[in-house]
């Protein structure tokens, strides 16, 4: 039995690292060059929902030419995955890391920044909903003093 998932399994996992290997830095690229959006808001669409909409319908459609279709739940967690890394890749290229040209540090000044910057990511939902409750306490108290 567990040789039967493995053997159907397989083509699945080889065509997602042929993909991923052919396409990873186009992506990134793409999502770099969004940075630069003169709309801010667009380009951090872009970003987070663009380019890996984009990634997952292209890999999809490689996973059916060749036959290898990836389980429903499968699908699901991947797209799920792709748009938390997607928000990370946008918290980190925000504040200057992992980028590329120009606008790029060495890669093991990002390598020494990343403690920081993954715990800025994992705190900004708390920082988020600490200003959202500040404004909303002050609407409350505006509206109890009329």
């Amino acid at each position: 039995m567990a040789r039967t998932g493995l053997r159907s399994g397989l083509p699945i996992v080889l065509v997602e690292m042929v993909y991923v290997t052919l396409t990873a830095g186009l992506y990134a690229g793409l999502q770099q060059w969004a940075l630069d959006f003169r709309s801010r808001l667009l380009g951090n669409l872009t970003v987070v929902l663009g380019v890996p909409m984009l990634a997952q319908i292209l890999d999809w459609l490689a996973h059916r030419t060749v036959g290898a279709a990836a389980p429903g739940r499968a699908t699901l967690a991947v797209c799920v995955f792709a748009t938390i890394s997607a928000l990370f890749h946008l918290h980190v290229m925000r504040r200057g890391a992992f980028l590329t040209g120009r606008a790029g540090r060495s890669l093991m000044d990002d390598f020494r920044r990343m403690p920081r910057l993954i715990a800025g990511f994992l705190l900004a939902p708390v920082a988020l909903l600490s200003v959202v409750g500040a404004r909303l306490a002050r609407i409350l108290d505006a509206e109890a003093a009329m």
